[in-house]
């Protein structure tokens, strides 16, 4: 399939750490990464520019976790991120994919320092980039990373995938009252508190008019028929 058939020609897929998790409570799953680097070759091959940026709470909620200073805390959620990444780099590289892997804190033995033109330049050569480790700063999380990248590389759309098929009035999960919203505004995800992404990461994509895709990984091809232009999970836009 030609390129020129793609809605999207370079997008930012944020993963969460419990999405590697698969049916297990803590670490990664061989499968999941296995089906994910099928997922992502099938979309790279249409001609795609892939950027991920993947949490880490599969291992560690930086943020949540009780008895560990918050700074601390945070940069501990980071090299959960990182490990991570390299979860994910194993699995692309295995499937014959091309991945560099860039860490915001610097630990050159394992990833590249993140480099805004470095990033560019692996996009433009058909390379999948990983951005690891957040921003680099406690008190954001990979939401907010994810925003900050996808504004920084030009991605065309923020893709985030989670467990439910789309943005709804409440937890679905808890609530069977909870009605799916196809078409959200920014303005109306920040007032309602729907759970879309952090404040800060919505009002970014919002100031520069970075359209988010929810939408549940867990349903194979769904990231391939996003790219494709298919009405898939619930946007967030203007």
């Amino acid at each position: 399939m030609k390129a020129q058939s793609v809605r999207y020609k370079r997008v930012l897929l944020k993963l969460s750490g419990e999405a590697l998790m698969g049916e297990q409570d803590f670490g990664i799953s061989q499968a999941v990464l296995s089906d994910l680097a099928v997922e992502l070759g099938n979309v790279h091959r249409l001609g795609v520019e892939l950027a991920l940026v993947v949490g880490g709470g599969n291992f560690f909620r930086g943020s949540t976790q009780t008895g560990v200073e918050r700074v601390t805390a945070d940069h501990m959620g980071m090299l959960a991120t990182l490990i991570n990444s390299l979860a994910l780099q194993d699995a692309l590289e295995k499937a014959g994919l091309t991945t560099r892997v860039l860490s915001a804190l610097e630990i050159r033995q394992v990833a590249e320092p993140f480099v805004l033109r470095r990033a560019q330049r692996h996009l433009e050569k058909g390379r999948i980039v990983i951005f690891g480790a957040g921003t680099g700063n406690p008190y954001f999380t990979t939401d907010s990373a994810a925003a900050l990248r996808a504004m920084e590389i030009k991605a065309e759309v923020l893709l985030k995938a989670t467990k439910v098929d789309g943005v709804y009035t409440a937890d679905p999960m808890t609530d069977p009252t909870a009605k799916k919203l196809k078409r959200v505004r920014y303005l109306e995800a920040l007032e309602r508190g729907l759970r879309v992404m952090d404040t800060t990461a919505i009002s970014l994509c919002m100031d520069n008019r970075l359209p988010i895709v929810i939408f549940n990984v867990r349903e194979p091809a769904n990231i391939t028929r996003i790219v494709l232009g298919e009405d898939v999970g619930s946007v967030v836009t203007e």
